[in-house]
């Protein structure tokens, strides 16, 4: 695997201890073998899905399953912890009390990633907008890496040559994350969901909105208060709706006995034109189009991916 790490440095000096061996925390385990920093790994069950290619792929690697040395943990400088881990594990408490920095693989992948990344999180329908950007982007001719939260964990992606990245977040992501400083991102909605993790929706909005820390634009869904930012005037702040847009946003108008999706005033793609089926498709065609045109994507490209797109396996959202 060849990796493109000139935008980021790993100190090699620090105790570093990934946390964690599900799909994310291998690909974590992974990205730090072949950036040749030294590092272990620790999960409290007795067999992890990922202890089997640890072994056979990184066999140098210290691998503690089920019990682990706390030594290890006292020692640890940065603690690498997978989403599946939550903050309050005491595992993790006890590290961040002794001094640790707790990180995630989202930090790891923003240190490294040289192209521009957007991010989209949201209670629901964040996999398909996810997607559907990547796919215009594709469209438009790209070489994108799409992922995260879901299918092909964020550091996988990493690849020379990479012009875009399109990245679901979840908020077992978010709440770990540093200041990411996303090209774009986005909070499509926000409803009460994973509360028995985050204790309260309080602490469930904040976690989301996280993604909005060092943001250059931000795609807001008008419809949802709660998607909305408090940021800075050098933010670009770009709006979708299930109405009349507002000018510079993207939402729907009539036009001669027709639907259509509009960017500001003008009408660009009829709604009964779209590849995917349902009213909820309808807002996450707007909240695609929104974002591919903070990106930078072209008009002809999206229009032409939402004609085409059917949308996920086994998904209805």
């Amino acid at each position: 695997m060849v990796l493109n790490v000139a935008k980021g440095v790993i100190a090699s000096s620090v105790n570093r201890v990934v946390v964690g061996l599900g799909a994310t925390g291998l690909s974590c385990a992974r990205y730090l073998y072949h950036q040749g920093v030294a590092f272990s790994v620790v999960d409290t069950r007795p067999h992890p899905p990922g202890l089997e290619t640890m072994r056979r792929d990184m066999p140098e690697v210290a691998v503690f399953a089920g019990d682990y040395p706390e030594e290890l943990i006292a020692s640890a400088g940065e603690l690498v912890v997978s989403p599946g881990v939550a903050m309050d594990e005491p595992l993790v408490a006890r590290a961040r009390a002794a001094g640790a920095d707790v990180v995630g693989d989202i930090d790891l992948f923003m240190r490294a990633a040289s192209a521009p990344v957007i991010g989209i999180t949201g209670s629901n329908a964040k996999s398909t907008v996810t997607e559907l950007v990547g796919e215009m982007a594709r469209v438009a001719h790209l070489d994108v890496g799409v992922g995260g939260n879901l299918g092909t964990p964020a550091l996988d992606l990493l690849a020379p040559g990479r012009e875009l990245y399109v990245l679901e977040l979840s908020s077992f992501q978010l709440e770990r994350a540093g200041t990411l400083n996303l090209a774009v991102a986005t909070v499509l909605n926000v409803s009460p969901d994973h509360l028995d993790r985050h204790g309260s929706m309080q602490r469930y909005h904040q976690a989301k909105h996280r993604i909005f820390r060092g943001c250059r634009k931000a795609v807001v869904n008008r419809d949802d208060p709660l998607t909305i930012p408090l940021v800075g005037p050098d933010v670009d702040l770009i709006s979708w709706c299930m109405g009349k847009p507002d000018l510079g946003g993207f939402g729907l108008a009539v036009v001669e006995g027709r639907e259509y999706l509009c960017h500001g005033f003008e009408p660009l793609l009829a709604t009964d034109e779209l590849g995917l089926v349902g009213r909820h498709n309808v807002a996450n065609a707007l909240a695609a189009l929104a974002l591919g045109h903070a990106a930078g994507l072209p008009v002809e490209s999206m229009t032409t991916c939402l004609r085409q797109f059917q949308g996920l396996p086994h998904r209805c959202q």
